[in-house]
Formats: C-alpha cells, structure tokens, sequence
C-alpha cells in the first residue's frame, strides 16, 4: 500500500474505498485487506486523510476484473512497484487501444498478460 502522486492519480478514473469494495464484492471489510496483501488488488492512500482506495476500474460488478491478479503478479515479478502498475494499467496504449485496465474489463486479457511479460524482456 502506498501513497499515490498526482499524475498516477489523473490517469485512474474513479476511485473506491474499501468498504465500498467489500460491499461490491459482497465480502467483510476485513477481507479486503488480505486481497491486497496477497496481489489480487492495488490500494493506495489518496486525499487530504489518506484513506486507503482502489481503482473502481479493478472490479467488475460483483468480482474482481478477470486477469487482474494474473496481470499484477506479472508486473511485480517485472520488480514493478504500485505506482508502477497503476501507471502502465492506466495510461492509454494506442496499439491496445485503450488503456490495459480497459482491456481487463473488456476480458482481453491474454493480450495485456502479454504485454506485461514481455515488459521482462
């Protein structure tokens, strides 16, 4: 968990608490800190309190957006840090197109999987 800068923060449309997560995902909100400690979710602190959120984009409906833990594994194998991640997840690839949390949600993951390993290379 980190503290997020401006420019990482622009690129991320919208936001979540963790409670408002765990009501997505209809889970305990003492379930959701483990999602983060095991990789399945990125949360950063943000805004004048620092309260602890995660990109709405990360979860679709009532799951979490197929591929993402696959694809953050990936980037933290690649030594990527949060900031990192959110940064290449959320910054528009006109070859994509879009942005590689897009493709997430729109279940083109394999090419965004492939993508971050060859980021190894």
């Amino acid at each position: 968990m980190t503290e997020i800068d401006a420019k990482i923060d622009a690129l991320v449309p919208s936001w979540l608490t963790l409670p408002d997560v765990a009501e997505r995902l209809g889970l305990e909100v003492t379930r959701i800190r483990p999602l983060i400690k095991e990789g399945q979710l990125i949360a950063v602190r943000r805004g004048e309190n620092r309260v602890l959120m995660v990109p709405a984009d990360f979860i679709d409906e009532d799951k979490i957006v197929k591929g993402l833990a696959g694809t953050l594994t990936l980037l933290k194998d690649d030594r990527f840090s949060d900031e990192e991640a959110l940064e290449w997840l959320f910054t528009p690839d006109p070859t994509l197109p879009g942005t590689p949390a897009q493709a997430l949600r729109e279940n083109r993951g394999t090419e965004v999987k492939r993508r971050a390993q060859a980021l190894a290379v």
